[in-house]
């Protein structure tokens, strides 16, 4: 269990850092990656592919880590609060204006031979949304 939770501590560890390949180091070859409110992608390759589309339009940092595990080690999650910026227009989503949010998040992993299988990462969109529709006026 303990090596789990720190396996899942230096893969979050790696994302303040914006270390993708040391990152990527962490994830077993045909990792499934389940997006948010999205699809699934299998690959190792697939997730770098990601991480570097999405390193375009946002900037986060995940703050109030807290990792938890079962006994055997084989399952984790982690939640946290998600601080970033909107600095690119993603296809499919409102104009990118630089604006900031911060919500909760959370991701689940399966893990195995001291690398992780799957992430499964979650936050509400919505908020997501109706934090970047707003526009701030000084």
């Amino acid at each position: 269990m303990n090596a789990s939770i720190d396996l899942i501590r230096r893969y979050h560890e790696a994302f303040n850092r914006a270390d993708w390949p040391g990152m990527l180091a962490l994830l077993d070859e045909h990792v499934i990656h389940d997006l948010n409110q999205s699809g699934r992608e299998i690959g190792r390759e697939r997730f770098a592919a990601f991480l570097q589309r999405t390193t375009v339009s946002y900037d986060e940092q995940l703050k109030n880590v807290v990792v938890m595990a079962n006994e055997t080690g084989t399952r984790a999650a982690a939640e946290y609060i998600i601080h970033g910026m909107y600095k690119a227009t993603d296809e499919g989503l409102p104009l990118a204006q630089g604006q900031s949010y911060a919500m909760p998040g959370g991701a689940f992993f399966e893990i195995a031979d001291g690398r992780i299988m799957r992430v499964s990462n979650y936050y509400n969109l919505e908020d997501w949304l109706s934090q970047i529709r707003r526009i701030d006026v000084d």
